[in-house]
C-alpha cells in the first residue's frame, strides 16, 4: 500500500479530462462569441438602419411607427419657426401633410423656412421630437456661389 498517494485528498488528484468535456466547453465558448457578435451587429446597425419617411407617410403611419426612431423629411413651413433656449420649434410639410417639430440642438447655417430638412427622432404625442438635423440646399447655391463650389468640390 502506497501511503503517499492515500494522503492526497481525492479532490486534489489530477483526473484526465475527457474529450467530450473539452468539446462541450469549446461549444459553449463559441456560442457565447457568436451571441456577442450578433448582439453588437444588431445594436450597431440599429441606428444606421433608421428608416426614412416623408411627412405625409409619417402622418399616415403614425400609429404603426409609435415612438420608434425614424428619419423624417419635409420642407420647413414659413412663419412657423420659433427659437427656444437649446433648439427650435417649427413645422415641416410634404405633399399636403404638416407636422409640428420640436428640435433640440443647433440647426445648420442653411436652415430657414422653405428649405428641405431631414430630421432624426420620434413621435411624442402629436409632435415629432428630433435631435439631429440635415439641411438640404437647392441648386441655387451653386448658381449664386460658383467660386465656392468650383474651389471646394465637384
Amino acid at each position: 500500500m502506497d501511503v503517499a498517494n492515500e494522503s492526497v485528498a481525492p479532490a486534489l488528484r489530477v483526473r484526465p479530462t475527457s474529450s467530450k468535456g473539452k468539446k462541450a466547453r469549446v461549444g459553449v465558448a463559441l456560442a457565447v462569441i457568436v451571441a456577442a457578435v450578433g448582439f453588437l451587429l444588431w445594436k450597431g446597425l440599429g441606428d444606421a438602419t433608421a428608416f426614412y419617411r416623408n411627412a405625409d407617410e409619417a402622418v399616415a403611419q403614425k400609429q404603426t411607427l409609435g415612438t420608434q426612431r425614424f428619419r423624417l423629411q419635409g420642407t420647413v413651413v414659413a412663419d412657423t419657426v420659433s427659437q427656444f433656449d437649446g433648439g427650435l420649434d417649427f413645422n415641416v410639410a410634404f405633399r399636403g401633410a404638416e407636422i409640428k417639430v420640436h428640435f433640440v440642438g443647433t440647426p445648420g447655417e442653411l436652415f430657414r423656412p422653405g428649405i428641405a430638412v431631414v430630421l432624426e427622432g420620434s413621435w411624442q404625442g402629436d409632435r415629432y421630437e428630433a435631435d439631429n438635423m440635415l439641411v438640404k440646399h437647392s441648386e441655387q447655391y451653386r448658381e449664386k456661389n460658383p467660386d465656392r463650389v468650383d474651389k471646394n468640390g465637384p
